[in-house]
C-alpha cells in the first residue's frame, strides 16, 4: 500500500498563496495604517512560560464574570490565558499590537465530515437522499456516501483532513468535531489521525465505521486509545461514533460509555427517526455525554426528553435547508430550553467557515418569527441577538464539544484559543457594535490572527507554515482519483 504523505511534504516555514494572497490589495480588505507593525509573528508562541499580550483590542470575552472591552488586554503564558482586562501590566511580555481589532474565542464546528475536502462543491445543488419527491436523483447518501467514499485510499484521508483543518483555521475555526466516517481498514484511521494531528489545531476525532473486509471498527478502540489518546493534555481527543441508523447503536454506545467517550450521532426526522427519541428515553440511553446531529423534524416530546437529559444539539443551518433535512431546529431546540452548537457538515455542498453558519442561523431564526409577527401571533419567542449566535459558536460549541473545561471563552486559567478579527477594514470600518459587526459584516478575510493553544497559526491574514501549491497539486490529483474510481463524472459547468 503506497505510503501516506507526511506533514513534511506540505508544510513548510516558507511563503505561501495565503501570504501571496494578503499582500494583494485584490485579495484582502484595506487596513489602516496604524494596524501595521510587526512584520513577523513573535517567536516560540505557545512554549512554556513564554510570555505575549495582545494589547488595545475590542475584547469579546463570551464570558460574563470577565466582561468586555472597548480597549483591552490579553495576556498568555504558554498555552493558557493569564489575565484579560483593560491596561494590565505584563513585565517581560511580548506585545503584539490589537488596535483595530476584535479579540474573541476561536469558533467551533461541532460537526465536520472533513475527509471530502477532495469532493468541494461536487454537491452543491444536491440534496440528502433520493426521498421519492421531485429533485432528489443526485443526492448525497447514492453519490458521496455509497459511490465515492467506498474508493478513499488512507492518503485520500489524510490530504483531505489536512487541507480541511488548516482551511478552517484560516477561517478562525480553532477546534472541530471530526464526523469522518471513512475507517475503511486500520491504515485509514490512522490517517485521519494523523492529518488532524499534523495540522496542529484543536479536534474531536469520533471514531467511526467505514465499508469493506478491512473494517474492524469498534474491534480497534483499545489501540487507538493507548497510541493516540493516552494523555488528555493534547489538541486531539477522543468521541465514540455511533450512528442510530445502525442496528448495532445501542451496542456502540454501551461501548463509548464502558471507555468514558463522548458519543456522537446524526439524527434526522425526515429519515424516520421523528419518535426515536422517546424510544430511547424510555430505555434511559440518553445523557449529557450524546451530540446529535441536525435533530430536525423531531417530535415535541423528543425535544423535552433532549432537555431534561442535557444532550447536545448540533445545527447545520444552511446544509439543513439546503439538502431538505428538514427545516433546522432552532426554534424548537430553544423553546425546549436547549442552546444549540453550530456546525458546517460537508464540503461537497457549503462553505465550511463560521460567518456563513452564524449569518444563517441569525437570518433564519429571525425571519420566521418575524413572519408569525407580520401575522398577527402576539406571544412571540425572542429574536435571537448577534451575541446569542456567537454564544453558540462558541461557548455551546465547546460544551457540546465536552472541551468548556478548556476553550469557549477567554476566562483566564483556559486554554488560548484567540481570534483577532480585523475591524479597521472596508466592509466593516467604522466599528459600532462589536457582535453585530461578527455576525452581520464580517467573513473570513477579516480573520488577522489565529491562536490555538498559545501558539500563533495565522499571522497578519497569513497562515503559517503552509506551502499551499504542494497541497494544491497533490488535492487535484486525489479529487481526480477519487471520481474516476468512483465512476462519477466532473461536471465543471
Amino acid at each position: 500500500m503506497k505510503a501516506e504523505p507526511s506533514r513534511r511534504d506540505f508544510l513548510s516555514a516558507g511563503a505561501s498563496v495565503f501570504g501571496a494572497a494578503a499582500m494583494s490589495t485584490a485579495a484582502t480588505p484595506a487596513r489602516a495604517s496604524s494596524a501595521q507593525g510587526e512584520q513577523t509573528p513573535p517567536p516560540e508562541t505557545g512554549a512554556p512560560s513564554r510570555r505575549y499580550l495582545l494589547r488595545g483590542g475590542a475584547v469579546l470575552s463570551m464570558d460574563p464574570q470577565v466582561g468586555n472591552f472597548a480597549q483591552g488586554d490579553v495576556l498568555i503564558e504558554g498555552k493558557r490565558i493569564v489575565a484579560v482586562g483593560a491596561r494590565l501590566q505584563a513585565p517581560g511580555a511580548e506585545v503584539i499590537d490589537a488596535s483595530g481589532t476584535i479579540v474573541m474565542p476561536g469558533f467551533v464546528d461541532t460537526h465536520h465530515h472533513q475527509y471530502q475536502t477532495a469532493l468541494r462543491s461536487y454537491l452543491s445543488d444536491g440534496l440528502l437522499s433520493d426521498d421519492g419527491l421531485p429533485h432528489g436523483e443526485k443526492n448525497y447518501l447514492d453519490y458521496i456516501n455509497n459511490r465515492i467514499t467506498p474508493v478513499f485510499r488512507p492518503e485520500d484521508a489524510y490530504l483531505a483532513e489536512l487541507v480541511s483543518s488548516l482551511s478552517q483555521l484560516d477561517a478562525g475555526v480553532t477546534t472541530v468535531v471530526d464526523t469522518s466516517q471513512v475507517g475503511h481498514s486500520r491504515q485509514h484511521t490512522d490517517a485521519v489521525i494523523r492529518g488532524l494531528q499534523d495540522a496542529g489545531r484543536r479536534a474531536v476525532f469520533v471514531y467511526s465505521p467505514g465499508v469493506g473486509p478491512q473494517n474492524i471498527f469498534p474491534r480497534d478502540l483499545p489501540r487507538l486509545r493507548s497510541q493516540y489518546f493516552s494523555s488528555t493534555d493534547q489538541l486531539l481527543t477522543l468521541a465514540m461514533g455511533g450512528e442510530v441508523f445502525d442496528p448495532a447503536f445501542r451496542t456502540y454506545w454501551a461501548l463509548g460509555r464502558q471507555n468514558n467517550l463522548p458519543i456522537v450521532t446524526h439524527l434526522v426526522g425526515a429519515l424516520g427517526q421523528e419518535t426515536l427519541v422517546e424510544q430511547l428515553d424510555s430505555e434511559r440511553l440518553l445523557g449529557p455525554d450524546l451530540e446529535f446531529i441536525h435533530a430536525t423534524r423531531l417530535s415535541a416530546r423528543s425535544w423535552r426528553a433532549i432537555a431534561r437529559a442535557g444532550v447536545g444539539i448540533s445545527v447545520a443551518a444552511p446544509i439543513e435547508m439546503t439538502m431538505r433535512h428538514g427545516m433546522p431546529p432552532l426554534q424548537a431546540a430553544l423553546d425546549a430550553g436547549v442552546q444549540p452548537s453550530l456546525s458546517t457538515d460537508v464540503e461537497c455542498t457549503m462553505a465550511a467557515d463560521f460567518f456563513t453558519q452564524m449569518r444563517s442561523v441569525f437570518t433564519l431564526q429571525r425571519a420566521l418569527i418575524n413572519e408569525r409577527a407580520l401575522n398577527g401571533e402576539q406571544n412571540l419567542p425572542e429574536l435571537l441577538t448577534c451575541r446569542d449566535v456567537i454564544r453558540f459558536a462558541t461557548v455551546e460549541g465547546a460544551r457540546v464539544a465536552r472541551l468548556s473545561h478548556k476553550i469557549g471563552a477567554l476566562t483566564p486559567g483556559k486554554e488560548a484559543d484567540i481570534l483577532m478579527l480585523r475591524a479597521d477594514t472596508l466592509n466593516v470600518a467604522p466599528l459600532n457594535n462589536v457582535p453585530g459587526a461578527v455576525v452581520t459584516l464580517m467573513d473570513r478575510s477579516n480573520v488577522d490572527t489565529v491562536i490555538v493553544a498559545g501558539r500563533i497559526r495565522k499571522w497578519k491574514g497569513v497562515l503559517l507554515d503552509v506551502n499551499w501549491p504542494s497541497l494544491l497539486r497533490s488535492l487535484e490529483a486525489s479529487r481526480d482519483y477519487l471520481l474516476r474510481a468512483a465512476g462519477v463524472p466532473r461536471a465543471l459547468f
